[in-house]
């Protein structure tokens, strides 16, 4: 069986896929909502020959990373890494790991260009050769990142538990994983997952939404917050044909590795407004969006998650409401928190992949790395 052997893949990718148009599928597809200004000016500074060679889906770019340490798995040509060079500024840094070395010769070639468009005065961004399965082996050690990205990659490896243990272990006590990629509605059959083309389109190599759900919290992460999803549509007659009743989603989900012992009681918190691009409020997940100077009631996980990350400087948090109390502008029990990617993109049934305006990758062009 295939299930996405390293070759083949760096041949898909390094050498039939020389352009956005050269994909089979529209697997890779537009963000599911609209590019906020700061990040759209980042991206019109990356060199038209990074975009020209990315492959990704959807937009992963976390907020509030200014001086973070960053790592981008399975970094592609770079842009992503570029656009968050431009973000965490001169005191942060960047890692991009890959394992195709003609991807990785693209990215290489315009360290010198991004740091002089920016105005740094030494390059904050590095590129490795590797597998995201054994990040050890590529030198990267246990709890030296802030965050882990990663662009419609995840189902690109054949071991995808390797993939969240090493990023849990890379990751610091507070540190997140938020990324971007594929999910099916169902496992993915073995006769399916044989097939070559199916992987390298991002399809083959899908998970099931619930085995992330099951997988990141076997790994030790906290519960997945669904931060967004958009129904995928192959456009591909015969791929269709030989998919049957599969059904794809584009879905972006925010992991975080929590300090060992931490509480989880629910508290009131109030968003101070300060986070670059979310001055009137903050969109942490489908579930929570913090509008400045409001005080919400949020769950156990959640007020853990803000406490112990990046975010706890942008919150004020008051202690957890008693019995019957007032709990903001929410009061009662909070929601479910949304995990279903297909039941979220249903809300955005608005948002089609052929009129969506907040293109990722510059251009209306599908985007897989």
């Amino acid at each position: 069986m295939y299930h996405g052997g390293h070759n083949t893949l760096q041949d898909y990718y390094g050498k039939i896929l020389t352009k956005t148009s050269d994909l089979k599928t529209n697997a890779c597809v537009p963000c599911a909502k609209p590019v906020q200004d700061y990040i759209r000016k980042a991206l019109d500074e990356v060199h038209p020959d990074v975009t020209a060679k990315y492959y990704g889906c959807g937009l992963v770019i976390p907020e509030c990373v200014e001086g973070c340490r960053v790592l981008d798995l399975g970094c592609g040509s770079g842009r992503d890494c570029y656009v968050l060079s431009r973000l965490v500024g001169e005191s942060g840094h960047v890692t991009g790991i890959d394992m195709t070395e003609e991807q990785l010769k693209v990215a290489q070639k315009y360290i010198d260009y991004h740091m002089q468009r920016f105005g740094y005065k030494k390059p904050n961004v590095d590129f490795i050769q590797g597998y995201i399965e054994t990040l050890r082996e590529a030198g990267l050690e246990e709890e030296s990142y802030d965050i882990i990205i990663s662009n419609c990659v995840v189902n690109l490896s054949p071991d995808k538990t390797s993939v969240l243990r090493e990023a849990y272990r890379v990751l610091k006590d507070g540190g997140e994983l938020y990324f971007s990629d594929v999910y099916s509605n169902a496992r993915i059959s073995e006769s399916l997952r044989a097939d070559k083309v199916l992987w390298g389109e991002c399809l083959g190599g899908a998970m099931w939404w619930e085995d992330l759900i099951r997988l990141a919290e076997d790994v030790g992460f906290t519960v997945p917050r669904l931060v967004s999803a958009n129904i995928i549509s192959i456009g591909n007659e015969q791929l269709e044909k030989l998919l049957g009743d599969y059904t794809f989603a584009s879905a972006t989900y925010r992991l975080f590795k929590q300090p060992k012992g931490s509480e989880k009681k629910r508290c009131l918190v109030m968003y101070d407004g300060n986070i670059l691009g979310s001055e009137e409020k903050f969109e942490f997940d489908a579930k929570y969006t913090f509008k400045v100077n409001e005080v919400m009631e949020v769950d156990g996980d959640v007020a853990n998650i803000l406490k112990s990350s990046r975010f706890a400087d942008e919150f004020t948090f008051q202690p957890q409401p008693t019995s019957g109390a007032a709990c903001g502008r929410r009061g009662g029990e909070p929601e479910v928190v949304p995990l279903d990617p297909f039941q979220l993109a249903q809300q955005f049934e608005s948002i089609s992949v052929s009129s969506s305006t907040g293109g990722c990758c510059g251009s209306q062009e599908s985007c897989c790395k």
